[in-house]
């Protein structure tokens, strides 16, 4: 082929370099896996099988698998199975490994039984970045995102669920009964035998597939949030952004380094909303960052008083926006918003200039409530814009000037939301790449936790890698 770049025969013999070490540049990330893991105390970390037992077969050091580990999850190999075939072909993890080639069951079981072990790796590494200065602002953005887990959505069972799918078994039975009452209407044939045994078989399976809907109903309603997975028992039916939709999921919690979008702390959770989330991933966040104030920029599906509240005790300061639950501004009535609180007094001021004083207090969810109101709503000249009740109450959490403090460092950081967004979203669109947008490998809270955290270890390394280059990078752990 005349004119074309030519590549060279087959079966010329070739000198390739006498070392492996020569086909590993100096700038390859797979060295940063190989000092990192060689600094580890494996058996400090909780590792099994540190030390080679006296008899037996030998096996496999852990820091030989834990590297092939982050390697796959660095180029997104996450299947035990395609880690096995790059030990076999893939130079670097030949360099990595000594040229060792573990089986996808041995790849599998270390994942699988060093769980513990490789989540405190990860935080090892989130360790190693505030050596090296990272955190220094120490202001992370906190969200939470839904990720599949190995569990159809036909095998996820809730109360709605249950109660639609023992309707729609009821409805076909039905039809096919009055099928069937029909095809005996009809002259006897062959045709109308055969299509009444099938009907017959039609009906006999969605009886089976009742009686099969009334023993998982009995074991949903045995749970404690009422809902069963077939696959997955850890996953739960979570809702997500689009409008009716869902999937089995895992809702995963991240705290983000604002500066270096660097993950500080993540947690799995099966809880489908953040609600509750927020003081958990918040403390986590201040003890990895090693501070004693921090700042969090979370979104509105943080907001609970409860856990604003904790929050400030333990000195996280948190910019938050509050959702709006109310529907008076949608009707054209005045919103609590409206009502001026003065503090000195302890009263509020109503659009029209009334005062509403405090009359008594009572508890409600474990908040303590101060009810305030006046009695001169019937007279007042704008109450079809403020109640349709005889007056307008007003309702004060006895915390409520915390909640106002939030919401007023909103009103003077309103660029915080967008920081938020840029900051937070980042790595999780960053992970579920890697993912190839499908579920986790693994099944259970527990495993999945592992797994996570490895997708969080080879995502913070590739960050630091990009912040810092690598050879940097090395020296630094070398020198920790």
């Amino acid at each position: 082929m005349k004119r074309f770049i030519e590549g060279i025969d087959r079966s010329q013999t070739t000198l390739f370099p006498d070392r492996l070490d020569d086909y590993i540049a100096e700038d390859n990330p797979v060295r940063v896996v190989d000092v990192f893991v060689d600094a580890l105390d494996l058996g400090g970390l909780g590792f099994g099988r540190v030390e080679p037992e006296v008899t037996g077969r030998p096996g496999y050091h852990p820091s030989i698998l834990l590297k092939l580990y982050i390697y796959g999850y660095l180029n997104r190999v996450q299947s035990s199975r395609r880690l096995e075939r790059e030990a076999g072909r893939n130079v670097e993890v030949m360099w990595l490994s000594g040229r060792l080639a573990p089986d996808h069951k041995t790849i599998a079981d270390f994942r699988k039984d060093n769980g513990k072990a490789i989540r405190k790796v990860c935080a090892r590494f989130v360790a190693l970045c505030r050596q090296l200065d990272l955190f220094a602002d120490a202001s992370v953005a906190i969200d939470g995102s839904k990720f599949k887990a190995v569990n159809a959505r036909d095998r996820n069972f809730t109360r709605a669920k249950m109660k639609r799918r023992q309707e729609q078994s009821e409805e076909s039975v039905d039809r096919y009964l009055h099928q069937l009452d029909s095809a005996d209407r009809q002259e006897p044939s062959l045709a109308r035998s055969m299509r009444t045994e099938r009907l017959h078989e039609k009906i006999a399976t969605l009886k089976e597939e009742m009686q099969r809907l009334e023993v998982l109903e009995a074991q949903m309603l045995a749970t404690p949030d009422q809902q069963i997975s077939l696959t997955d028992p850890d996953a739960r039916s979570m809702a997500t952004s689009g409008r009716g939709s869902g999937m089995v999921a895992y809702n995963v919690q991240t705290a983000v380094d604002i500066k270096h979008h660097l993950i500080v702390a993540h947690e799995v959770t099966n809880v489908g909303t953040d609600r509750s989330q927020l003081f958990a991933i918040a403390q986590k966040a201040k003890a990895a960052v090693g501070t004693d104030s921090l700042d969090v920029v979370a979104d509105r599906g943080y907001f609970k008083s409860k856990e604003i509240l904790a929050c400030d005790r333990a000195g996280i300061t948190v910019t938050l926006p509050k959702p709006v639950t109310s529907g008076v501004r949608a009707k054209g009535r005045y919103g609590k918003q409206d009502f001026r609180y003065v503090a000195e007094d302890d009263v509020y001021i109503c659009p029209a200039g009334e005062r509403l004083i405090y009359h008594y207090t009572n508890v409600e969810k474990g908040l303590t409530l101060r009810r305030y109101w006046t009695n001169v709503c019937q007279s007042c000249s704008i109450q079809h814009l403020c109640t349709t009740n005889k007056n307008r109450r007003i309702t004060r959490w006895e915390h409520e000037q915390l909640l106002e403090t939030v919401q007023r460092r909103l009103d003077e950081h309103p660029e915080k939301m967008r920081q938020r967004r840029e900051t937070v979203e980042h790595p999780y669109g960053t992970i579920k790449s890697w993912m190839g947008y499908t579920h986790f490998q693994m099944k259970t809270l527990k495993r999945v936790a592992t797994e996570m955290a490895l997708h969080v270890l080879a995502y913070n390394i590739k960050r630091v890698i990009n912040i810092m280059g690598i050879g940097a990078l090395i020296a630094a752990m070398k020198a920790a």
